[in-house]
C-alpha cells in the first residue's frame, strides 16, 4: 500500500518543526499548564502553535500522514485496493459489498472498486456482487449526479431506499417525547435531524447487507478521519474502509485513474444532511480547504492559522476516533 514507513514518518516530523521565526527555542519550549496555555502565542509578530498543538500535530502526522503526492503512485493505490477488496470479501466468505453511492468523489471511487473487485472475484469462480444503494432524503437536490455516478459505476445491482419517512418517523416521535417532558435542546433541530439521515442510511445498508450476507464498505479517507467529518455510527459506520492511506486530491487522482468523468472526480465535497442548508460545501462547514487539510498530512508548509483550525477540529472531534469508553 501507499502508507507511510515509520521512517519515512519520522522525516516528516523533522521537516514540520515550527520554524522560530527569530524567537529563541527556550523562549518557544516554555513549558505551560492547560490553564495558562492560550490558543494563540504570538512572540515578536510570528503566531506560533502551543506546545499541546504541536504534540497534536505530530499524532495527527504519525498515526494519519500519507504520501506526498509527487511521490504517489496512482495506479498501485488503485490496485492494490482492488486486490485488498478482493481478498477481504473471499476470507470472510461473504457474497459481496454494499456501499452507498452518493454522488460524491469518495463513493464513486470505493464504488467503482468495488465493481471491479468483485467482478474479477466472479471471474476467478467466487461468486460475489456489488450493490450500490441510492439513499435519498425525499429528493436529493443533485439527484442527476448521483444517477450519473452510478452509471459509471455500472453496479452489479442498485438497490433505492427512500430514507424519508424513517428518519421523519423517528425524529418526530424524538421531538414529541422532548416536548411532553420539557426537555430543552443543546443544539438545533434541523443539526440533530442531519445525524439521523446519517445513521438510517448506514441502517438500511445494514439491513441489505444482511438480507444477502454481504459486506458493509465505508468511505473514510485520512483527510476526512482527521476533520471527523462524518456522523458517528452513521457513515461512519461500517465493515471496512479501501480509502484509508489517501488525503482528499488523492482520491480524486484514483477516481481520475479509473475513468471517472472531470465533473465528478473534481467535484465540490458536500455533506447534504440540513434542510435548511442544503449542498453547503465541506470546506465552507470546516473553515479550510481540503488542499490545506491535504498540504497538512502530507508534511508541507501550511499557513499555521490553518494549522490550529486542523488541529482543533482534530481535537473536538476525538471521541469519534475512539472505540466507546470502558469503566475502569
Amino acid at each position: 500500500m501507499d502508507m507511510y514507513s515509520q521512517e519515512k514518518r519520522d522525516k516528516i516530523f523533522e521537516s514540520c518543526v515550527i520554524k522560530e521565526g527569530g524567537v529563541k527555542d527556550k523562549e518557544i519550549n516554555e513549558k505551560l499548564s492547560d490553564k495558562k496555555e492560550k490558543a494563540v502565542i504570538k512572540n515578536k509578530g510570528t503566531v506560533m502553535l502551543t506546545n499541546i498543538e504541536r504534540e497534536l500535530k505530530t499524532e495527527i502526522l504519525r498515526n494519519h500522514g500519507v504520501t506526498r503526492t509527487e511521490d504517489f503512485d496512482v495506479k498501485n493505490a488503485v490496485r492494490d485496493r482492488i486486490n485488498y477488496l478482493k481478498d477481504y470479501v473471499k476470507k470472510s466468505g461473504t457474497k459481496g459489498i454494499v456501499l452507498g453511492i452518493s454522488g460524491g468523489v469518495d463513493s464513486a471511487t470505493a464504488g467503482k472498486m468495488s465493481q471491479i473487485a468483485m467482478q474479477e472475484l466472479r471471474e476467478e469462480g467466487y461468486d460475489a456482487r456489488f450493490i450500490a444503494m441510492r439513499l435519498p432524503y425525499k429528493v436529493q437536490k443533485d439527484e442527476e449526479e448521483a444517477q450519473a455516478s452510478l452509471d459509471f459505476i455500472n453496479p452489479d445491482k442498485i438497490v433505492t431506499v427512500d430514507v424519508g419517512n424513517g428518519v421523519d418517523g423517528v425524529f418526530d416521535s424524538v421531538l414529541s417525547g422532548l416536548y411532553e417532558n420539557d426537555i430543552e435542546r443543546v443544539c438545533t433541530t434541523d443539526f440533530a435531524k442531519g445525524n439521523v439521515k446519517a445513521r438510517m442510511r448506514m441502517v438500511s445498508q445494514y439491513a441489505v447487507a444482511g438480507l444477502h450476507g454481504c459486506l458493509v464498505l465505508g468511505t473514510d479517507h485520512n483527510a476526512e478521519c482527521v476533520a471527523g467529518f462524518y456522523t458517528k455510527h452513521g457513515d461512519g459506520a461500517c465493515d471496512f474502509i479501501v480509502l484509508n492511506g489517501l488525503n482528499k486530491r488523492q482520491v480524486r487522482a484514483c477516481a481520475k485513474e479509473l475513468g471517472a468523468p472531470e465533473w465528478l472526480w473534481n467535484k465540490l465535497a458536500t455533506a447534504d444532511l440540513e434542510d435548511d442548508n442544503p449542498q453547503v460545501s465541506d470546506e465552507v462547514a470546516l473553515g479550510f480547504k481540503y488542499d490545506e487539510m491535504d498540504d497538512f498530512l502530507e508534511g508541507k508548509e501550511v499557513p499555521v492559522s490553518v494549522e490550529k483550525k486542523i488541529i482543533n477540529q482534530y481535537r473536538m472531534t476525538q471521541h469519534k476516533r475512539a472505540m466507546p469508553v470502558e469503566f475502569q
